[in-house]
């Protein structure tokens, strides 16, 4: 009886290395594990943010993973943050505008990632603050919303922002700057940052 690996088609290494070791060549499967392991639960987050429901989220992801396995790596490896989060941001929107629904932002139902972390009580003060994080975002234009999450929850960088939202680098300053003051002016002296 053949291997389960049998199944799969082989691939060859390709021509870059692993980073930290360089006799290691990278391989596809590496290359998209890793990426996986690195990405998928920030898209999903991302994707949530966008589409206000998990399971399409999910499906989002899963969509810009099968694109990212149809790319040829040299060409977005340099890249890979910003080409996922493009694609994942594109495919959320198209999916927005197919179903032509959106739900506020205050709906979204945040799932946490089992693992090392906060513990339970802390979850849930965290969820609380989120949650009532959440309602005074969607108090700020969509485009304000966006590029805080974008900056705060994800970590970009302007430059990563900008390839994702294809907003100048100006502007997305002075899009956090404003939506960080309006949030100062509306929030409750509790949670102020």
């Amino acid at each position: 009886m053949p291997e389960a690996s049998e199944n799969f088609p082989k691939v060859p290494a390709v021509s870059s290395v692993a980073p930290g070791n360089p006799a290691c060549p990278l391989t596809w499967e590496k290359f998209i594990g890793q990426a996986m392991a690195d990405y998928e639960s920030p898209l999903i987050g991302y994707a949530s943010s966008i589409l206000n429901d998990i399971e399409l989220a999910r499906d989002v992801v899963q969509d810009t993973f099968i694109r990212l396995c149809q790319q040829d790596i040299a060409k977005v490896r340099h890249g890979l943050k910003s080409w996922l989060f493009t694609v994942c941001r594109n495919r959320a929107l198209d999916i927005l505008r197919k179903n032509q629904r959106a739900k506020p932002l205050d709906e979204i139902q945040w799932q946490k990632v089992a693992g090392p972390g906060p513990q339970p009580d802390e979850q849930a003060d965290q969820q609380e603050l989120s949650s009532r994080l959440e309602t005074y975002l969607d108090r700020l234009s969509a485009n304000q919303r966006e590029v805080i999450l974008l900056k705060f929850q994800q970590g970009l960088t302007y430059q990563e922002i900008q390839e994702i939202t294809g907003l100048k680098t100006g502007n997305i300053g002075f899009l956090i700057h404003a939506g960080l003051k309006r949030l100062r002016e509306i929030l409750p002296a509790d949670i102020r940052f």
